[in-house]
């Protein structure tokens, strides 16, 4: 009815007697339903207000804190053919055990006396380095010798010079008595000659004067004759001091020339006998090589190359090994607007793939199932996902964490950050804004 009419009828007629108007003018049910919205928009108030924890959440997997305690593979450094296993998937094997043997592929190194032969040459070029030693002991005392001769020489030479010089000065007195001899002479027979004419003198003393100036004139020729000789004999002694320093030259550089020729050829036979033992020395490491062990105590996880016979390339990859002491670590990836949030030592829950349980991400207090740990490291550098790599250790101080969790395994973290109350923690999510940035106080007060 539209009530329209002025002849209104639910003022003359009533309806209340009727079961219909019970059940259509009801109000006691809008009243609880009005008491049940106050009361949970009262509830809803109250929540808003109530503390939020801000987090950054990230996905990762477990790993270990060191590398060398993280899985990884045995891989061969020479080429090969597998001829023997002595291990089983699964396996414990200690550091040194034997995995596996191989045999050589490469025909230079196929010979099973190589270390032997390569031994005997070292040997044979070790007693030529020895006789080349002893060569030059024999030059350098052949050069010894020829000096010490080439001095007796040369003072002998220099002696027969001081004779020679000697006999020159006493040519040289002779020479001069002779000349004096011979003006005497020539006075007497002049004067002889004189008295004669005058009558004084028989012509016989004249003519004995005369013989005797004639001597005298014959022994200062052969004086002169003497002197000259005399001095082409310090001349020729001179000449052979030349010789003798020339010869003796020649010789001993004849005899340093073989010597530093059996010294070079003493080095050149050193280094082929340092190249031998460096051969020797790697042939034995080789057939070393042919046992593979073990690098650290571990499990043998799965053999990458299979059966017997298999030839492989150096540096492949052979077998898997887990080590068995190992310290667990979180690898998370955050994104990198959330990177400035987190610092070193922060705390962060942990929740690992198979484990159950009940997370409140805002109220951790309230989670159940999730493990405390601290952050240690965060990468400086961006990750090929587009994310920075953050590494959880346990925390000490909190509940262990389960012993049954293996590395590989999946792990969600969740890095707690700012308190702050759960509508300012809406309102942020609604406009799509970052976590509030903070400083832990101990980095501040190191900061001061």
């Amino acid at each position: 009815m539209l009530n329209i009419s002025h002849n209104k009828l639910n003022q003359k007629v009533t309806l209340e007697g009727y079961s219909a108007f019970t059940k259509a003018f009801k109000n006691r049910h809008f009243k609880v339903f009005n008491r049940f919205l106050l009361a949970f928009a009262i509830l809803g108030m109250v929540i808003l207000f109530l503390p939020w924890t801000q987090n950054v959440s990230g996905k990762g997997y477990l790993t270990t804190l060191t590398p060398d305690q993280r899985p990884q593979t045995i891989q061969s450094p020479i080429p090969g053919r597998i001829e023997k296993w002595y291990i089983r998937e699964g396996d414990f094997v200690k550091k040194g055990d034997t995995i596996l043997f191989i045999s050589e592929i490469k025909n230079e190194y196929q010979d099973p006396k190589l270390v032997e032969r390569t031994k005997l040459q070292r040997e044979a070029k070790s007693r030529s380095v020895a006789s080349y030693q002893g060569k030059i002991t024999a030059l350098q005392g052949q050069i010894t010798a020829l000096n010490r001769e080439r001095t007796l020489k040369l003072q002998q030479a220099e002696n027969k010079v001081i004779q020679s010089r000697l006999k020159v000065k006493s040519d040289s007195i002779d020479l001069q008595a002779a000349r004096t001899n011979k003006n005497i002479a020539e006075k007497q027979f002049n004067r002889t000659q004189t008295l004669q004419q005058e009558g004084l003198k028989a012509m016989k003393d004249v003519e004995e004067k005369r013989l005797k100036l004639q001597e005298t004139q014959a022994k200062l020729v052969s004086q002169e004759n003497k002197l000259l000789a005399a001095r082409n004999e310090v001349i020729n002694a001179e000449v052979e001091i030349s010789r003798i320093a020339a010869s003796y030259a020649d010789k001993i550089a004849k005899a340093s020339s073989d010597r530093f020729t059996a010294e070079s050829n003493q080095y050149e036979a050193e280094v082929e006998v340092s190249k031998l033992d460096n051969k020797s020395t790697n042939y034995e490491m080789r057939n070393a090589m042919m046992y593979i062990t073990a690098p650290q105590n571990g499990y043998i996880n799965k053999a990458i190359k299979n059966g017997i016979g298999e030839t492989f390339k150096e540096g492949e990859k052979l077998v898997g090994i887990m080590p068995s002491n190992y310290d667990l670590a979180v690898e998370t990836f955050v994104e990198p607007i959330d990177l400035p949030l987190l610092h070193i030592n922060e705390s962060v829950r942990i929740q690992f793939d198979g484990w159950p349980a009940i997370v409140f991400s805002g109220w951790p207090g309230a989670s159940f199932g999730t493990y405390s740990g601290k952050v240690i490291a965060i990468e400086t550098f961006i990750s090929d996902n587009g994310k920075f790599r953050v590494l959880i250790a346990p925390d000490k101080e909190a509940e262990a964490w389960p012993k049954n969790i293996r590395i590989g395994s999946g792990a969600m973290t969740i890095a707690l950050l700012e308190d702050v109350p759960i509508w300012y923690e809406i309102w942020r999510q609604l406009n799509g804004f970052p976590p509030n940035y903070y400083t832990p106080q101990e980095s501040t007060k190191k900061t001061k």
